[in-house]
C-alpha cells in the first residue's frame, strides 16, 4: 500500500533522503523525552521509547496524516502515575488499553469527524498555544537549570519558576542551544530544503566537542526489551481503571486530532477533507499493543512531528525511519547518541514552538471579526494557563455563546417589530 502511494507521487532519492532526515531528527527528540516520560509515570523508562518502536508501524501503515509522529506524552502523566501507584505495570497496561478501545470506539461511532468542525481561529490559537507550550517547557534544559517540575502544572507556572531560577543558569547550555536554533532558523530561511534542526544538532555537538564543554547530555540509553506485563481484571477496575481509561481516551484522542491539524496547517496542507476517525482507529489498534507491555500512550506529538517535516519529511517512510531510528539507537548506537547534549535537542523543541506562534494571525488581529480575535486569545491563553482540551472547549465556545446571542437577538426583533 505504502510503495503503491509513493510511487504515484513519483517518490525519489531527494525524497527518501528528506524522510531518513526527518525520522532521525523525530528520534533525537524522542529519546531524552520517552524516557522522561516514563519515568514520571512511575514506569521503567525504557517504555516511553518503546512506545514510540512498537506503534510507529501501526500509525504509519493505517494512520491519515504521514507525518504525524506519535510516542509517549506528558497528557498521560497524570492518568498512569494514579495507576502505576495502586497496581503497579499491570495497572498502567489496563488504563492504557482500555483508553484504546475508547479510541477505537470513536473511530467507529464516526466521531472524529466532528475535530474537522473546529474553527480555524481556535486551530491558530490552539497551535500558538502549543508552539508557546514547547519553547517554556525547554526553558528549563536550554537555560541548564537543576530544578524539578510538577507534571500537571501549567506552562505560566513553569515560566514564572523558571525565570525565578534563572541566576542559576549555566552559560554553555544557553549557547549550545541558541547555536541550534539561529543555525536552524537561517538554514530553513535560505535553504528550505536541507534538514536544518539535524545541521543544528551536528553544529552544536561539533562545538561542544572542540571547546570540551561539560553540558548535560542525553545519558545512558537502555538496551532490554521489556516483557509482557502481567496483569488480571477484577470487578474494582469497574472502578478504579475504567473511568481513568475512558477519560485518558477522550483527552487522547482530542489532542491526537487536533495536533494532527496544526500539523498540516504548517506543511501546508489546506485541504479540508480530513479522515479523522481513520486516524482514530490506526491510534487504537497502535495503542493496544503499547498496553499489552504496560507502554505509555501513544499520541502525535508536535515537536517531533514539526521537526520531521522541517528537515524534509513528506511521507510514511519518515514515521518508519523515526522508529528504526530508535530501534538502532537503542540497540547499538547508545554511546554515541548517549554524548548529544540536551540544551541542543531543547533548541530544536524552542525553534519549532518559535515557528507554531501564529506571527501572522498575531498582526491580523485587529482586523479580524470579534468573535475570531476572541476565539482565538482564548484558546491560546487556555493552553499555556490550563490544558489543551480545555482550551478547544473554551475557544468553540466563544462561537457558541455568540451563537446563542445571535438567535436571541433575532429572535426578539420581530415582537418588537409588531410592537410597534
Amino acid at each position: 500500500m505504502i510503495l503503491k502511494r509513493l510511487r504515484a507521487r513519483r517518490y525519489n532519492g531527494t525524497a527518501f533522503a528528506g524522510d531518513l532526515g526527518g525520522g532521525l531528527v523525530a528520534a533525537l527528540i524522542a529519546l531524552p523525552y520517552g524516557l522522561a516520560i516514563a519515568s514520571l509515570c512511575g514506569l521503567p523508562p525504557m517504555l516511553g521509547i518503546f512506545t514510540s518502536i512498537l506503534t510507529a508501524p501501526f500509525t504509519a501503515l493505517l494512520g491519515r496524516n504521514p507525518v504525524l509522529i506519535g510516542g509517549a506524552s506528558s497528557v498521560t502523566v497524570p492518568f498512569l502515575a494514579v495507576a502505576v501507584q495502586s497496581q503497579g505495570l499491570g495497572g498502567a497496561a489496563k488504563v492504557t488499553i482500555v483508553a484504546a478501545i475508547t479510541m477505537l470506539v470513536f473511530s467507529v461511532l464516526r466521531l472524529g469527524r466532528y475535530a474537522a468542525m473546529v474553527p480555524g481561529s481556535v486551530m491558530a490559537g490552539f497551535s500558538c498555544g502549543i508552539g508557546a507550550m514547547m519553547f517554556i517547557s525547554q526553558l528549563r534544559t536550554i537555560l541548564g537549570l537543576k530544578i524539578k517540575m510538577d507534571p500537571e502544572a501549567s506552562m505560566l507556572t513553569v515560566l514564572a519558576r523558571t525565570l525565578d531560577a534563572a541566576g542559576q543558569m549555566q552559560w554553555r547550555s544557553l549557547v549550545t542551544a541558541l547555536v541550534v536554533m539561529l543555525l536552524s532558523a537561517m538554514v530553513a530561511r535560505y535553504w528550505p530544503k536541507a534538514p536544518a534542526p539535524l545541521l543544528g544538532i551536528a553544529a552544536a555537538v561539533a562545538i561542544s566537542n572542540l571547546f570540551h564543554w561539560t553540558i548535560l547530555e542525553i545519558g545512558t540509553i537502555p538496551s532490554s526489551v521489556p516483557p509482557f506485563a502481567g496483569f488480571a481484571w477484577t470487578p474494582k477496575d469497574v472502578i478504579s481503571v475504567l473511568p481513568a481509561g475512558i477519560a485518558l481516551g477522550f483527552v487522547s484522542s482530542v489532542n491526537l486530532l487536533v495536533t494532527s491539524r496544526v500539523v498540516d496547517h504548517f506543511r501546508g496542507d489546506r485541504s479540508k477533507k480530513i479522515d479523522a476517525d481513520r486516524e482514530l482507529g490506526a491510534y487504537g489498534i497502535a495503542n493496544l499493543a503499547a498496553g499489552m507491555f504496560g507502554a505509555p500512550l501513544s499520541i502525535g506529538i508536535p515537536a517531533r512531528s514539526l521537526a520531521n517535516v522541517r528537515c524534509g519529511g513528506t511521507s510514511r517512510i519518515s514515521n518508519l525511519a523515526h522508529a528504526l531510528v530508535l530501534l538502532l539507537a537503542v540497540q547499538y548506537l547508545g554511546p554515541v547518541l548517549s554524548h548529544i547534549p540536551l540544551s541542543a535537542l531543547a533548541g530544536v523543541t524552542a525553534w519549532m514552538g518559535l515557528s507554531l506562534m501564529s506571527w501572522g494571525t498575531w498582526a491580523r488581529l485587529p482586523k479580524m471579526r470579534r468573535v475570531d480575535a476572541a476565539a482565538f486569545l482564548v484558546t491560546a491563553f487556555m493552553v499555556v494557563s490550563w490544558s489543551a482540551v480545555a482550551a478547544v472547549v473554551a475557544g468553540c465556545a466563544v462561537f457558541g455563546v455568540r451563537w446563542l446571542w445571535h438567535q436571541r437577538f433575532t429572535a426578539v426583533q420581530p415582537v418588537t417589530e409588531l410592537s410597534r
